[in-house]
């Protein structure tokens, strides 16, 4: 472990124990003042644990922190923040029901004279903040209001409203959209330049090569090694998070499809969706991309029943069908995944088996009784077949990593057997290991038959699963790619406008 002049915090032997689980195990650890630091690992592996400590929101079962070359053997937030330690969680942890600025400014309220908050002088700090995050989001929108890309930009705000010292960002770009990213490097960037250091967990590799100085690899709640990013190639990171060597997965996408399943003709919601005509074929996957608040969920939220347009067709096996509700969409045989599986997806205090039995709960009725046992039997074997990790099918899935949170959300639709399966942002906040079984789950779905609308943020991810690859802007389909030699380059210009100023400078 090095420690020099430039050393702003280390970890010293850092351990923590849970009852039946040793989280992080002798940690050495040292961070450089004005470095961005990443650090991966599968779930599971004590990254959170090891920042939540940092954070003071944990305490250590032995080992220590040191911070500026003082000892802490004991630290709580209230601490860290005053030392200037900040924390931008996987979760959000804005109060909904306050505005923008109050939320920035939690706890810190400025005040006039006689102590009342001070409104006028709050929402002119907070505008001038969120300045600085690249966002003109207005101070008086309840955060409840706000898309969650917009709640993310507004938790960076609050992070950096302060005199902070080390910002730690845990899965910050989960909901950004290409362009958003590319806005948060520069902030991370400036930050940088101004003296902050930045821990940055991520789960996309690509992102830890683009901002990143040195990699930290996370493993079974142990530290396998630290490297300068730049000697880190992409298979001795993914084989040391893994324990083993692990082969990128390849997609089968040039298989033969069948018959059309799915089409949409000249749907239209006004203000947010118009002529959106296209059709999906069985063993297809279809892409959507596109920025974020390009239309791609709400073509989702169509199909699937949440939502109505004004005018239009959806057409099942050739047939125009009326979908007014997701339990309408659920006997069509259509199953979505949401992009937000914790608020729309999830039943988080539920257990495993509940929440994969709950769509489908007359497959085990007969009359008003449920056959427990079938449903046991039918939940244990979607457990064993998508390789879900738990200690049985009674776990609470909250307790869950990403991962298999995610997969328990797959094992409920297949389960329904669907025809038409609408996967949005499937492999938000899940590792790379579980990204790579995501996909081959993807791939085995398509094979047996059914067809598929993939609408994801990883242009990468899109080029590798999709037969055809549809690009939203503003609300229309703006292109329309078979993939064949398809380049991320090609899906930018078309979803970040770049063709529309060729057109103007033609002009």
């Amino acid at each position: 472990m090095v420690k020099n002049n430039n050393t702003l915090i280390r970890a010293i032997n850092l351990s923590k124990k849970f009852p039946g689980v040793l989280a992080l195990d002798k940690v050495n650890f040292s961070l450089f003042k004005g470095e961005v630091h990443a650090i991966v690992g599968e779930n599971g592996a004590g990254k959170s644990t090891f920042i939540n400590i940092i954070g003071g929101i944990l305490q250590p079962t032995e080992g220590f922190i040191e911070f500026e070359g003082s000892k802490l053997y004991y630290l709580n937030p209230l601490h860290a923040r005053e030392l200037g330690i900040s924390i931008i969680h996987q979760e959000s942890e804005l109060a909904l029901t306050l505005n923008v600025a109050e939320n920035i400014f939690l706890g810190k309220y400025p005040s006039n004279k006689v102590g009342i908050v001070d409104n006028g002088k709050m929402n002119k700090e907070a505008k001038k903040i969120l300045e600085k995050v690249g966002s003109n989001i207005e101070t008086k929108s309840l955060i409840k209001n706000l898309t969650i890309s917009q709640r993310r930009l507004v938790e960076i705000a609050r992070a950096i409203s302060t005199d902070v010292k080390l910002l730690i960002m845990d899965e910050p770009t989960t909901v950004f959209s290409s362009e958003e990213i590319n806005n948060l490097f520069g902030i991370v960037r400036l930050l940088k330049k101004s003296g902050v250091t930045i821990i940055f967990i991520s789960h996309n590799l690509n992102e830890i090569y683009s901002i990143s100085d040195r990699v930290t690899v996370f493993r079974d709640g142990k530290l396998i090694t630290t490297i300068p990013t730049k000697e880190a190639t992409e298979e001795k990171l993914i084989s040391w998070m893994v324990g083993k060597d692990f082969k990128i997965f390849s997609s089968s996408r040039h298989k033969l499809i069948g018959k059309e399943v799915l089409a949409l003709k000249n749907i239209e919601k006004k203000g947010i969706i118009k002529d959106i005509s296209f059709n999906i074929k069985e063993k297809e996957i279809v892409g959507l991309a596109g920025l974020v608040g390009s239309g791609r969920s709400s073509i989702a939220n169509v199909i699937f029943g949440m939502l109505r347009p004004d005018s239009g067709e959806i057409l099942i096996d050739k047939n125009e069908v009326v979908i007014k509700s997701p339990n309408d969409a659920i006997n069509h045989k259509i199953g979505l995944l949401t992009e937000d599986r914790k608020l729309f997806g999830l039943f988080l205090r539920k257990t495993i088996k509940e929440n994969i039995s709950m769509s489908n709960l007359e497959v085990f009725s007969k009359f008003t009784f449920i056959n427990n046992y079938r449903e046991k039997v039918e939940c244990n074997k979607f457990m064993k077949l998508l390789d879900i990790k738990a200690t049985s099918i009674g776990q609470i899935v909250q307790n869950l990593s990403g991962g298999n949170q995610q997969k328990v959300v797959f094992a409920r639709w297949l389960l329904n057997k669907p025809k038409i399966l609408i996967l949005d942002e499937p492999t938000v906040g899940i590792d790379i290991g579980a990204k790579q079984e995501m996909y081959k789950l993807i791939n085995d779905i398509s094979d047996e038959g059914c067809a598929i609308l993939l609408i994801s943020s990883e242009i990468e991810e899109l080029i590798g699963l999709c037969h055809r690859i549809l690009v939203m802007r503003n609300g229309f389909i703006v292109k329309e790619f078979l993939n064949d030699n398809l380049t991320q380059e090609k899906i930018l210009y078309y979803s970040a406008g770049f063709y529309e100023k060729s057109k103007s400078n033609l002009g």
